[in-house]
């Protein structure tokens, strides 16, 4: 693919109007900005690098990695599928993770993007496929965008999907969105940079995890997490 068409792919599958599902999630910023714990930019901020560097880095990121690698084979992307939905703690985070992952494999089957009907039979069939970073590693590559695309592109929809719920609950406004961005960029640029180990999947975020568990509790609620 020539340079600038595969710029112009991450643009379009990396476009938050792309109809992911992912809109639906705030990952934990509702609960938090619901306790006064993300009450200004700054907490924003901090909430999403938590986010970013003690959770994407060390578990959806291998998880990109290895569906991208296992895209050409379903059983092992299923192997890859069971282990995020093992390894992840929070009921809601689980369910979010499956919600967004099936919406966005869907809007691909839609595409016809290889390998995404067939993986498609197997999440219909089993329950715990279709989480979010499986499905990203196996559609990016299947429109033939390259590893490094892919990440970045996981990367900033954390921060950009977090960013947009604080938008929307009113913690940010728009201006302020974006500078709050412009000053994550050169973090995230580092973090993807960053050599990556291989282990077990390992997070470590516990104020947004306990807002998560939280949020199912709530009377009033905007996001689905």
């Amino acid at each position: 693919m020539h340079p600038t068409e595969l710029l112009l792919a991450a643009l379009q599958h990396g476009d938050s109007a792309f109809p992911s599902g992912g809109f639906a999630f705030s990952w934990g910023v509702e609960g938090l900005i619901a306790d006064g714990l993300a009450a200004t930019p700054d907490d924003v901020a901090q909430v999403i690098r938590d986010v970013l560097f003690r959770r994407w880095a060390s578990f959806d990121r291998l998880v990109l990695r290895r569906a991208f690698d296992a895209a050409s084979d379903p059983q092992r992307l299923a192997d890859v599928d069971r282990d995020v939905e093992t390894s992840t703690i929070v009921a809601g985070l689980r369910d979010g993770s499956r919600r967004a992952g099936r919406a966005l494999l869907g809007v691909h089957v839609r595409l016809a993007t290889p390998g995404a009907a067939g993986y498609r039979a197997l999440v219909d069939a089993d329950g715990a496929l279709g989480h979010l970073g499986v499905v990203q590693g196996l559609v990016w590559r299947g429109v033939g965008l390259p590893l490094a695309a892919a990440e970045a592109m996981a990367a900033w929809a954390v921060a950009a999907s977090m960013v947009s719920a604080a938008v929307r609950l009113g913690a940010l406004g728009h201006a302020g969105a974006q500078t709050l961005l412009t000053r994550l960029r050169p973090e995230i640029a580092a973090l993807l940079s960053a050599p990556l180990a291989e282990g077990p999947l390992h997070a470590f975020t516990p104020l947004a995890d306990i807002a998560v568990a939280r949020h199912a509790r709530r009377d009033l609620r905007l996001f689905a997490t």
